[in-house]
């Protein structure tokens, strides 16, 4: 389909709470999912949320196999999820480098659930009900945020840990997530 522009930390559609989606296994709804897959592997993310090009929609995607951007990630199954929601299982925490598409060339230290259970829809109304952890849980946590109006720097809990990718990691190759 299309690789599509990536909104940028600041334009209104990333701070509006995203609307559910009433009708599965819709062309709109593929067309949609194949422009966020072909915008997410373009820029080598691990996952983009349906906000992020401007629609308002509660859709992410996300996955990573070998990815340059995260080598010592381990995998995360390449997931569409609609409608989600996110319940944590425990309360331990851990900190943790994001990025964002919509934050490009910078990093910051987030906290994130170090294990959850995450439900919704798959493209044909299908549940998708998953326990998870490690990153997996972060990368889902991220994703989900951008549905609620939330970008990773505003989790951040100290902003010394929020900088350019070259200040803090001066001779690293980083790409923005």
């Amino acid at each position: 389909m299309a690789v599509r522009p990536v909104l940028r930390m600041g334009d209104p559609v990333l701070l509006q709470v995203a609307k559910p989606v009433e009708q599965f296994d819709t062309p709109e709804l593929h067309a949609l999912l194949q422009d966020m897959k072909d915008t997410m592997a373009a820029l080598n993310g691990a996952g983009i949320a349906a906000p992020q090009i401007g629609v308002s929609l509660q859709v992410v995607i996300f996955g990573v196999d070998k990815n340059p951007r995260y080598p010592q990630a381990e995998a995360v199954p390449y997931t569409e999820l609609i409608n989600p929601i996110l319940e944590p299982q425990t309360d331990a925490m851990e900190d943790g480098w994001e990025g964002c598409l919509s934050v490009p060339g910078m990093r910051g230290l987030v906290p994130r659930y170090t294990k959850l259970r995450y439900r919704g829809f798959d493209p044909q109304g299908r549940p998708i009900d998953r326990t998870v952890d490690g990153f997996h849980a972060r990368v889902a946590q991220h994703e989900v945020d951008h549905l609620l109006g939330i970008l990773y720097p505003m989790r951040i809990r100290d902003l010394r840990n929020f900088g350019f990718n070259e200040a803090l990691f001066p001779g690293q190759q980083l790409v923005d997530e």
